[in-house]
């Protein structure tokens, strides 16, 4: 496995969020994406559409601190102890599918993991013990 990495969902402020985390850690984004940049612009309320959602934070020696907006239907559950998933980063999608695979048992899948719109593979689950994960690799070469 590659990394394990902390992405976090906020009610609509991750950039101030994110611009603290920055001035705490330092270093610069890895990466941007707001809704209305995204395959998600054309559903996405025009009062979200500068919402992020996408963004990512190197902090240290190979580790990601990421987070998106929670808009809509995703924003309307979320509460302070679900705002976050663990993400794992296989190296292929062979061993990337088989954590996925073995954590969901017991639990519930909420994004199958499969090719992604984005080009990798993703996946979403909920264990059995209630944590939120995240499983995502690029395609195989």
């Amino acid at each position: 496995m590659i990394t394990i990495n902390t992405y976090l969902n906020f009610a609509g402020n991750t950039e101030e969020a994110f611009n603290f985390y920055r001035s705490v850690f330092g270093g610069e984004f890895l990466t941007i994406m707001r809704f209305k940049d995204t395959f998600e612009a054309d559903r996405t309320p025009e009062a979200d559409k500068d919402k992020i959602m996408h963004i990512a934070l190197p902090i240290g020696k190979g580790n990601m601190l990421m987070a998106t907006d929670a808009t809509g239907e995703m924003g309307k559950a979320l509460v302070q102890g679900n705002n976050y998933y663990v993400c794992i980063n296989g190296e292929n999608v062979e061993e990337t599918r088989k954590l996925f695979t073995a954590l969901a048992a017991g639990g519930k899948i909420v994004y199958p993991f499969d090719k992604a719109p984005w080009g990798s593979y993703f996946g979403q689950l909920t264990d059995q013990f209630g944590i939120q994960w995240m499983a995502d690799c690029l395609a195989d070469q």
